[in-house]
């Protein structure tokens, strides 16, 4: 089955940096476009950033954009987060998404989530 496992969370203080990993397994994870999500409390889920099946296209939202830095590695099936800069609003659940083919529909997948808290 599809599983998206996050690591790399944690405890930073503004201004610092975190990489978070979302490693995949149970589908040909080169096939598939890779998103980061966060949700701080009290808030919508929002989108991140994304980045296409072979890596070739990024996509952020403006918030992030210059601070983060999404990547890929198709051969150990990992995506990564790199985040610069972190800011107190930048505290949220960080979770993995991707959507699956299955026959003639979709299946949407998400990961468990890693805190990342920014906080002196």
């Amino acid at each position: 089955q599809v599983q998206l496992v996050e690591s790399g969370g944690g405890l930073v203080e503004p201004g610092g940096s975190l990489r978070l990993s979302c490693a995949a397994s149970g589908f040909t994870f080169s096939r598939y476009a890779m998103r980061w999500y966060r949700q701080a409390p009290g808030k919508q889920r929002e989108l991140v950033a994304g980045i296409t099946s072979a890596g070739g296209s990024t996509n952020y939202a403006d918030s992030m954009k210059g601070r983060f830095t999404i990547s890929r590695d198709n051969a150990k099936s990992t995506v990564y987060l790199q985040m610069n800069s972190l800011k107190p609003e930048d505290t949220a659940v960080y979770y993995c998404f991707t959507a699956v083919r299955d026959g003639a529909s979709v299946r949407l997948y998400w990961g468990q989530g890693t805190q990342v808290t920014v906080s002196s």
